[in-house]
Order: C-alpha cells, then structure tokens, then sequence
C-alpha cells in the first residue's frame, strides 16, 4: 500500500480498540516467566553450551601473539575462537569496528576470543586462562584534544546555513554565547546483550536480543560471508535496547562462530562491565550555541555547532540538529563536526542527537530569557513557527508546541514560580522550577506484515516488528481487531522472526506508527479477500463484532475461512509526504527540583511532560514510555557519564555500581498528558512516535530548575553536587 496522499475517515477511526488504554497482551508471560529472554531459550534447542568474551585489554594497537594451552586444557572447554581460527570474516554494514579483533586492536574490549565450554562457570574460568601478548600503539581518548580535526559529516548532517547568521548576530541588540558539554552515556538496558546460536547444515539459526532484524540478518550474513536466506534470527522479546541493540554486537557473531567449532548450540551473554566498552554509547560532545535576538525578544539569529567523536567508521552525534526546526530566526548556522577517537563505538542511544542537543539548547534559551528580562515559557512561545525555519514553503504538518507549554505551565503551577534564583526556601530545601520544550522528527518507514483469518475467526498476525518492552505486541493486536471487527482476545500477535515478513523493526520512534500501518495494509487486504469470500463489496463491508455486515446483510467473519484459512500480506510505503510537510513531535517538560543548602543534594519532586504526537494508539503503554524516558531524562540530567580513562582509552565506570541510573522511586511524582491530536500526514494510523520524545529537553529542565533553586548555571553535564556547592548559601 501507498500511503501518498493524507489520510481521511478509515476504520481505525472507530477506536472501539485502538487509542484504548489496554494491558499489555503479553504481560501474563513475562509476569509468570513463560516469555522467553534470549539467554533463557532453554528449549529452543538441545545440548547446548556456554561462551565467554575475552576483550582487548588495550584500546589501541595489535595482538602479537595469544597462547591458548592453558584454556584448552581447563575442564569443560570445547573450543576457542580467535580471528586466527575463526575463517575469513567481514563487517557489517552498520559496524564500525570489527566484531572479533586480530591482529588490529580498535578500541578497548573489542572481543579477541571467545571460550566455550560445559558450563558457564568453566567458560569463564577458561577465559581468564586466555594470555594475549598486545603491542600497544598511541591513541586519542579526549575529545576536547581532538576538537579541532573534525571534519563536516556530509551524509548525516551536512551544515545548515539560512540566511546571513554572522551579520545578524553582529547586529543583534541582545547576544548570548555560551559552549557547554555533554558525556558519553550508557544504554544500561535491563537485558545484556546476548545470543543463542545454532547450526542446521549450513542453516544458521540465532536467537538473539535484537531491536531490527532485518538490518541485522543483513549484517550477520556479510560478516560470516553466507546468504541471507541462510540466516534466521528470533527474538520475540527483549528486555530493553533504547539503541544498544539497533545493530548485531559481538555477542551474535561470537556465538555463530563458537557454535559452529564447538559443533553444537551455543549461548553467550556479554557480563555488565563488557558491555559499555564493547557494545555502543552515546558519544561526549561540546556544543556552542550563540543567539541574537531584539530588545522585545525576537530571535534574529540562531548558530549551533557541535563537536562529537569515533571511530574511523564511525557516525556523529548529530546534536545541532533540533535547532534546524525548533524555533524561529530567519538567520540561522547547524554544524556538526566528527573528530577521530580510539574509544570504543559511539551510536545511537534514545533520541540519538535530540537529546544531547536539547541538554545544551534548552538551557541556552532560559539564559537567553533571562538576559532579556522574559519568563522562559513566554520566551519559547515568541519564538514559535509554523513552518520550517529553513524550508519556509514547507509548512509542519502540526505543531502544537505552545499549547504544550501553555497546557503544561497552567497544570504545573508556573505562575508560583519566583525568577529570582535562591528565592523559595523549605527548611534546608532550596525549591526551583525549570522548564524545557521538546521535539522529536517524525520517521517514516516501510514496513509490512502478514495476516491470517483461521477457520475459527481467530485473526493472525506475523511480522518481525520486535518488542522492546514497548508494547508492540499490544498496539498491533489493537490494529488488527480494530479493522478486522473482533476483540482482542481474538488476534495472536507473533513478532520478532526473520521468517515473517520485514517491518520497520524497533528504532527512532518510528516502530509504533510504522509497524501498525504495515498491520492496517495487511488488514486492508484481507478484508478485501474476506469481502470477495462473502460476495460483498469491500469497499462498503462493515466489520463489527465478529461479523462482515453490508445493508441488512450480517455474516460471521469466520465463514469467509469455512473452506481454509484466508491470508493477506502487504506493506506501507511512504511517498513524498515528508517532503512536502515537516513532521515533527512536540512537548513541553516542567520540573521542580528541591536541593539541600548545605550538600548540594539535588532531589526531583515532580514532572510534568505535555506531548503532542498524534493518535496516541495505546494511552497506557505511551504514558509507561513516556516516564521511562523522563526518568532516563532526570539520570543524564545528575548522573550518567561513562567515566573516559584518558591514559588508557576505555571507560572506568563500565557496571551499574559505577554507572548510576535513577530509579522510579526517585522521583515521587510524574504526570504525561497527551493532547488529543490526529496526524493525516503520517500514516492511516494518524499516529506519531512518543517514545523518544519523552526524553528530549528533560535533563535541561531539570538543570534549569536546579538554577532557579540556587543560581548555580551548570554547562558541563551531569549536574553533580560538586558545580552546585560554589552558588549555595553561607552556612550560618
């Protein structure tokens, strides 16, 4: 199906299910245990065995030579993998470093061997046994040291330059100009990354904790050098990825090339403190952001430029990117520079470039505010717009950021707030309120499915969309019984299986909205051929409660499938919508910080986010995603940075002792309101992503607040209690 003009009255309209809150339809497994983890597919295949990754202990440089006899001979082991032994072996597509290092070292725990053996237990054993003799080579670890050799990243964020941005600053009556930082993070995901490997014959079967699985059967067939077709990967459910898991790691490959050694299954998940080194990260940047703007507050001139690294083949963060669309100024300068680093892989994490970006720019525009004497909520809606700032034919296809902030200061009570600095006082508690717009870009993927009606009028539904703790699973069986008129209880929902047909998979907030869509094509189909069973036209059929209806004619769906099952396949295709009309997701974050007069303490009372993102297709589960993301919002906000040994390249804090995340008792109060909002433009579904929205601009509200409750103006995140205690009060 084309989806090439907007979208009129559909059956999705009724939202007799859909746009629902409804409980997750595989909430009943995962509470008792019965849904399958990768590392717990126990009876997907007998005999199977364990690995153990040995990574890099450099970060740069070559093995000269790996003695494997002590390993070999500890008990239990079955094999030992290393690119010695391992046959040719390519890259990925979406890999910047090779999975399995040899003789070149990329980064530090870049896999260099893998053991397998009996048992777990034995298999690491065997692993410490594993002696590498490195020659280290000179590495860059600081990116503020490399600043200067970044280059233009043409094909991700080539510069943005509108208008005559260095003369309309010079001319600006009121300047800002300010450089700030953000660290690199951790997806630190629930689930670690881990694979269960089979061979059947040259058939390799991976079951495996993977947010795309096109993209990775692609992948894992150009490294092992083997077709697609020989590649089935499955992975039904997945204990969160947030980015991490968009590409195949070196957990994938390590267990197909252990498996096919050792001659039988075999499973490896990579340990915590493997994981932030050699899986990916969202890349440090430094980020400048200048602004000029009229006495009354009018933006006249907006540049943000930013600095991120990697490796040689490696992406940029493309942090600048929000200020291309988000407010309006006919002058404007986007440039993102990528530097060479020797750290391990930096890539996509939850809002890849919005939310770094919005970390630094949200803040820039409460200073800016308050230069110009304005309220920051009053400052946002000035400089609103309706069309692309760069691309002014191209109107947004909606945008309601000022009825987000409005909405949100009326609920939040931002009329108490004091602008004064270190004015309200509790006790020992200095209280502040910040604030923060939100956007998101709206993708648009091809994405499709197959549909079944079975002879019992039960509906089917395959597609490899995953579950990322989503709610895929739910959101897609409200779709189909939505179109095809049954309840929910009548529709399976399989996901997550290369067999089935390819979807637009689990990433930049596109899975919801694309995925379903791919459903309501399949769906369109088979009422179609339903209809055409029925001798009715499918165009003017009804499907209501388990009956295709037409005039006074009402038969039951399930006689369509009297003589066999009836299936349908099909999927959405995207055409030039996008371009005539930007589409985007908008929200506004509040947020009342309360920090210890003496400590520096910083603690988070209560949030609010106001989002605009289309039909919200499951009010529930979008109000679970939506705290998730600004919980992870508040932990870069205080605490989240991967700690860079500058000396020897790695990051120190690599486990969850040292890499702090919050937690939902850390925040007493959180609220989501999503305005009731329809999108013809973007799909049948009339639905946006919200996902990554729900993170973007949190951690610069919450640092905006923590100025307004004690003056401290932190530019270098995370806000930790060591940059506030210089602006706290005199102890008395």
């Amino acid at each position: 199906m084309k989806f090439d003009t907007p979208a009129t009255t559909n059956p999705i309209d009724q939202l007799k299910v859909i746009g629902q809150p409804t409980d997750r339809i595989e909430g009943p497994l995962k509470t008792s245990g019965q849904a399958p983890y990768a590392y717990e597919q126990h009876e997907a295949v007998a005999n199977q065995a364990y690995g153990f990754m040995v990574g890099s202990a450099i970060a740069k440089g070559r093995i000269n030579n790996i003695d494997l006899a002590e390993a070999k001979a500890a008990p239990g082991v079955l094999a030992i993998v290393t690119a010695a032994n391992a046959g040719k072996l390519g890259k990925g597509k979406y890999n910047a470093a090779h999975l399995l290092a040899g003789p070149e070292i990329q980064h530090y725990h870049q896999a260099v061997a893998l053991v397998v053996a009996e048992t777990f237990e034995q298999a690491r054993a065997a692993a410490q046994m594993v002696k590498v003799d490195y020659v280290a080579a000179k590495g860059e670890f600081d990116l503020a040291s490399v600043r200067d050799q970044g280059v233009e990243p043409k094909d991700e964020l080539p510069d943005v330059s509108h208008g005559d941005f260095a003369k309309a600053f010079a001319a600006a009556p009121v300047q800002f100009d300010q450089t700030y930082t953000t660290p690199d993070q951790s997806h630190a995901m629930m689930e670690p990354h881990a694979t269960l490997a089979a061979w059947k014959g040259d058939q390799l079967t991976l079951w495996t904790s993977n947010q795309m699985i096109a993209w990775s059967v692609g992948d894992i067939a150009a490294t092992l050098g083997l077709p697609k077709e020989k590649v089935r990967l499955i992975s039904p459910y997945i204990g969160g990825g947030f980015g991490g898991k968009l590409f195949i790691r070196a957990d994938a490959i390590l267990a197909a090339l252990g498996a096919r050694m050792a001659g039988r299954p075999v499973k490896v998940a990579l340990a915590r403190p493997q994981i932030a080194n050699n899986t990916t990260h969202r890349p440090a940047t430094i980020q400048r952001i200048r602004m000029g703007a009229t006495a009354d507050g009018k933006l006249t001139a907006i540049a943000h430029e930013g600095w991120s690294g990697n490796l040689a083949e490696g992406k940029v963060e493309v942090a600048a990117q929000p200020s291309q669309l988000l407010y309006a100024a006919e002058n404007r300068l986007v440039s993102m520079r990528l530097a060479p680093l020797d750290l391990p892989e930096g890539n996509a994490m939850r809002a890849p470039g919005e939310t770094p970006g919005l970390m630094v720019l949200e803040i820039a525009m409460d200073e800016m505010a308050e230069q110009l004497k304005l309220d920051p909520v009053q400052f946002r809606i000035l400089n609103d717009t309706q069309v692309d700032p760069v691309k002014t034919e191209r109107p947004f296809s909606q945008r309601r950021l000022i009825e987000c902030l409005q909405t949100g200061a009326e609920k939040f009570g931002w009329d108490k707030r004091n602008a004064q600095p270190g004015a309200r006082r509790e006790g020992r508690w200095l209280i502040g309120m910040g604030v923060a717009a939100a956007i998101r870009n709206n993708l648009l993927v091809k994405s499709g499915a197959r549909v079944r009606l079975e002879r019992d009028g039960k509906v089917t539904v395959e597609t490899d969309m995953t579950d990322i703790g989503t709610g895929s699973y739910t959101i897609i069986a409200q779709t189909a019984a939505e179109m095809m008129g049954v309840g929910l209880k009548d529709v399976s929902v399989h996901l997550g299986d290369s067999s089935f047909p390819v979807s637009a998979g689990s990433g930049g907030q596109f899975g919801a909205n694309c995925s379903t869509a791919g459903v309501y094509a399949a769906c369109m189909k088979l009422r179609e051929a339903v209809a055409g069973k029925l001798g009715m036209a499918a165009d003017q059929a009804e499907f209501v409660d388990g009956q295709v209806r037409l005039g006074s004619k009402s038969v039951p769906l399930r006689n369509a499938a009297q003589n066999g099952v009836v299936v349908a396949e099909d999927s959405i295709e995207f055409a030039d919508l996008a371009e005539q009309y930007q589409q985007s997701t908008f929200g506004a974050h509040f947020v009342e910080v309360a920090v210890d007069a003496a400590t520096g303490e910083v603690r988070v009372r209560r949030m609010l986010a106001v989002c605009a993102a289309g039909r919200i297709l499951n009010p529930k589960a979008a109000r679970s995603q939506v705290i998730g993301a600004m919980t992870m919002g508040v932990g870069a906000a205080l605490m989240e940075e991967l700690a860079v040994d500058k000396t020897l390249g790695f990051f120190v804090n690599h486990d969850l002792a040292g890499y702090e995340v919050p937690v939902h008792a850390d925040i007493p109060h959180q609220e989501v309101i999503f305005l009731d909002e329809t999108d013809p433009v973007s799909s049948p579904m009339k639905a946006k992503g919200v996902g990554e929205l729900g993170i973007c601009g949190v951690s610069a509200a919450v640092a905006n607040a923590i100025y307004n409750a004690t003056g401290a103006r932190v530019r270098e995140y995370p806000v930790t209690l060591d940059k506030i205690l210089s602006s706290l009060p005199e102890m008395m």
